[in-house]
């Protein structure tokens, strides 16, 4: 019998390491994920000073032996502000460009930029895309010009109608049109219906153009109606002031 509790004690002793062993669960493990980063053909690299305001134009797409390069601009009036790639060949040496490439642009304000070494391919499709870019934006800028300007342009023009005045073959009224000082229009608002006078007074206006004042001469055939013509016109410089 006391040979026996050796044993037991020895039996449960080598029972303990079973006990404390835990089996893995295939369910249970767990893994670390590095964060993904993407690719260099599927983000388009930007920079830019200032916001993203202003008017924004797409480039051409150009393909090139690496893949296709379009760049997008955005502009505060003709200045560029931004330039972002909305395509770009995935190559590392074009990731290590780009970012050089829209520094000298923003530098430059135009597409004459270096060649980056390594990229010449990338370079020569981005500053045409870009130069495209710039031409579109000074198009556009041509054919809408800017609130400013188009206000100054209307407040400089005033229209003044001069008096009417009743002669003996009619009444006789001139509406004048100034850029400035400048005389830029007549139109008769008031005339006689008469052949003299409607041969008359394309001459009157013509000669108010040139002379911009009302001291013109009196058409041959048409004095009353000249006369009263340039006493219209005199009101309306004179309203004018």
């Amino acid at each position: 019998m006391k040979r026996a509790i050796p044993v037991v004690v020895l039996s449960i002793a080598g029972l303990v390491p079973i006990w404390r062993y835990e089996p893995s669960l295939g369910g249970s493990t767990s893994t670390t994920e590095a964060a993904s980063t993407p690719s260099a053909s599927s983000s388009a690299s930007s920079s830019g000073s200032g916001s993203s305001s202003g008017t924004v134009v797409k480039g051409t797409t150009v393909t090139t032996e690496k893949g296709p390069v379009q760049v997008q601009v955005t502009f505060e009036g003709d200045r560029i502000t931004a330039v972002k790639m909305l395509q770009q060949p995935n190559h590392p040496q074009t990731t290590a460009a780009v970012p050089k490439l829209i520094a000298e642009t923003l530098e430059a304000q135009s597409a004459d930029i270096d060649t980056v070494s390594g990229a010449t391919i990338t370079t020569e499709g981005y500053k045409e895309s870009l130069q495209a870019a710039i031409d579109a934006n000074a198009e556009a800028a041509a054919a809408s010009p800017s609130p400013s300007a188009a206000a100054s342009t209307a407040s400089a023009a005033r229209t003044v109608d001069g008096s009417a005045v009743n002669t003996e073959k009619g009444t006789v009224q001139v509406q004048v049109t100034f850029d400035g000082d400048k005389i830029s229009a007549v139109k008769m608002l008031q005339q006689p219906n008469h052949p003299q006078t409607t041969a008359a007074v394309p001459k009157l206006i013509a000669e108010t153009l040139e002379a911009q004042s009302a001291d013109i001469d009196t058409v041959s055939g048409a004095t009353i109606t000249s006369d009263g013509y340039k006493e219209s016109l005199q009101a309306a410089i004179d309203a004018k002031g």
